[in-house]
């Protein structure tokens, strides 16, 4: 998949000059397109809706146009439940997926009517203890060693997340007991992934789980939450999910075994977060040093503390240099930030244009825990936000962080 840059660089330089960078840039049109193609590939199911994973860009600006297109949002803490009352989500458009799960967290959630998933057996009593009993409960499953995880997410055996398969016959049947009255399944088992079976084995093992829960417990499932995990196409090579692909899987194995077998029509659900706006963002940066020693180095004025992924994760972010679009790649670099730590590097030789300071370098696929995973330490301050409208149309939707911002918490005797 071909990288370009949706603005042009006119468009782009107006907006370096009216926010200093480093800053993060969203395409609103994109964001809006993808999340239509998303709920128009599963039209044909009864009913059908994405909840936003709030902690890939938990930003206002952003949780208001996924309400706008009619989806819902996955909050996993009280700041992101507050995030999304804020944004104009309530009730059945709010899933709590935490886990050791505080109570303010519950009661924040019960003041929302949100959807409760809760992670382990034990959280019934703490609930019913903290709160009450909702009307609605959802819990996660993990499937154990009865499935793989890929690669990031790892194996659900050593997972913390989620309860046994015995604990959630147990746990519905008690949900039943204490007089719940709608009842919800969720699992995740994949984390960035592009094969579509790894989605179509999920589908059918929650689908199962369905037919299951209603012989073991007499509870009828109303809707199954597929969880997160599909990928973008980070590498040039990689190819994007095809959505309509994976809904006819998933259609398919709806019919055999939910529709075909006389169980209640469920909701499908997913919670993704990366696949919703991770293409769509992009990090805007400038080069202010070059530095040559045994390695040759570009120097940006953002740093790990922007974007920290390919030092945590050693993930791969394309680069586009702003105006040698066209240039060779036949120079090799470790693009670098300023932190006093070794691994602050954007990319390890990296073939990229010959880079002179003050080159603008945008990085791609920084629309999920890109911003959102930013940090402070060296009193690095945070980055703007910007929404992107189109041509040399655009809003911030989080200003810079200032010093004043970074000494506010601070108490100086």
């Amino acid at each position: 998949m071909k990288k370009t840059l949706p603005f042009t660089r006119e468009e782009l330089q107006t907006m370096i000059d009216q926010y200093p960078t480093p800053f993060y840039i969203y395409d609103e049109q994109a964001i809006r397109a993808n999340a239509r193609a998303f709920n128009e590939a599963f039209a044909d199911f009864p009913a059908f809706q994405e909840y936003f994973a709030v902690k890939a860009a938990p930003t206002p600006g952003l949780l208001e146009l996924f309400r706008e297109e009619g989806c819902g949002v996955d909050c996993s803490s009280l700041a992101e439940l507050i995030l999304a009352e804020q944004s104009g989500f309530r009730g059945d458009d709010i899933f709590l997926t935490s886990n050791d799960t505080p109570a303010e967290e519950f009661q924040k959630a019960m003041e929302l009517g949100a959807i409760i998933n809760l992670d382990d057996i034990s959280h019934i009593d703490y609930l019913e203890e903290h709160v009450g009993i909702p009307d609605t409960i959802c819990f996660r499953y993990n499937p154990g060693p009865l499935r793989t995880g890929n690669d990031i997410i790892g194996n659900p055996v050593e997972a913390k997340y989620g309860l046994t398969r015995e604990q959630l016959m147990e746990g519905y049947r008690t949900m039943k007991e204490k007089g719940v009255k709608r009842f919800l399944v969720h699992t995740m088992v994949a984390s960035n992934e592009l094969n579509i079976d790894y989605f179509l084995e999920t589908a059918k093992m929650m689908f199962d789980l369905v037919a299951e829960i209603k012989a073991k417990t007499g509870v009828e499932i109303d809707a199954v939450n597929l969880g997160g995990g599909l990928g973008i196409p980070y590498f040039p090579e990689d190819k994007p999910i095809d959505l309509h692909t994976l809904a006819q899987g998933i259609k398919n194995l709806y019919q055999e075994k939910i529709i075909d077998q006389g169980l209640k029509p469920a909701k499908i659900c997913f919670e993704s977060g990366r696949m919703m706006t991770g293409p769509y963002g992009y990090l805007v940066t400038k080069m202010i040093h070059k530095k040559e020693t045994y390695k040759n180095y570009a120097c940006l004025d953002a740093c790990m503390a922007n974007l920290m992924r390919p030092a945590l994760y050693g993930a791969y972010h394309h680069i586009t240099v702003l105006g040698k679009e066209k240039c060779p790649r036949d120079h090799k670099y470790d693009v670098v930030g300023s932190l006093c730590e070794n691994n602050d590097k954007f990319a390890i030789d990296r073939y990229l244009p010959k880079l002179e300071i003050g080159d603008i370098l945008v990085f791609h696929d920084v629309g999920a825990h890109g911003h959102a995973m930013g940090f402070n330490y060296n009193g690095k301050l945070r980055s703007a936000e910007i929404l992107w409208q189109g041509g040399k149309q655009s809003k911030m939707i989080r200003r810079a962080e200032t010093l004043d911002d970074y000494f506010a918490t601070l108490r100086f005797s």
